[in-house]
């Protein structure tokens, strides 16, 4: 047959849409949201917070916010230590 083309096999073309990725792990979703350590600016608590929450959240120490919703990410009213793995 003339003027007909073949293309690559079906699985050929997923791994090349893998590579392009950035590899297979890249097609795996990984979570955005994170765990924090917040230090409360009062007392000096240390407190785990999530960075995205529904609530207030309180220093369970002295009662100040530590973190208020947006909408999305929270607000932090304290010292970011770091994120928890």
């Amino acid at each position: 047959m003339q003027g007909v083309q073949e293309g690559p096999p079906a699985a050929r073309v997923a791994r090349e849409e893998v590579r392009a990725r950035g590899g297979p792990r890249a097609m795996i979703p990984r979570p955005t949201s994170k765990f924090l350590r917040v230090k409360c600016e009062d007392c000096g608590n240390e407190q785990v917070v999530f960075d995205r929450p529904s609530n207030v959240v309180l220093c369970q120490v002295c009662g100040r916010t530590l973190a208020k919703p947006t909408g999305g990410k929270a607000a932090i009213r304290g010292e970011i230590l770091g994120a928890v793995e």
